[in-house]
């Protein structure tokens, strides 16, 4: 996995199959998906480029969320939190953004238990699919 995020592939799962799965995994968490991109279809309507199915998820905990606004109201600029969604050979690789990573830029460390949160909640959403 990268240095900004962990994920793995659910073995024999189409994007398709996947979608709904890693949505639900996320809501027990407290996350919601505020956007979607499908980014293939994208890049081919713009590009005329071919890919495989890739989505990203724009995921939101409105509580986590709220709390860092009102800590820090530039956060936003690092939220929501992305989940991508891609197939591959074998199957679909989720991967989700590592909050330590995303809000390591910050300076100061105030903003540390929330990630150490969100990072908890989504490492536990990954794990349940």
């Amino acid at each position: 996995m990268s240095q900004y995020g962990f994920g793995k592939i659910l073995a024999d799962t189409t994007l398709e199959q996947a979608r709904p799965r890693v949505t639900e995994a996320l809501k027990a968490e407290g996350f919601g998906v505020l956007t979607e991109i499908d980014l293939a279809a994208t890049l081919r309507a713009k590009l005329g480029a071919e890919h495989r199915p890739y989505v990203i998820l724009g995921a939101c905990n409105p509580v986590l969320a709220n709390q860092a606004v009102g800590l820090d109201p530039e956060i936003g600029l690092l939220l929501p939190c992305n989940v991508i969604l891609r197939e591959v050979d074998g199957g679909t690789q989720v991967s989700m953004i590592d909050p330590q990573a995303m809000f390591g830029v910050m300076e100061g460390d105030t903003l540390q238990p929330i990630a150490d949160e969100a990072e908890a909640r989504l490492r536990r959403a990954l794990a349940a699919l």
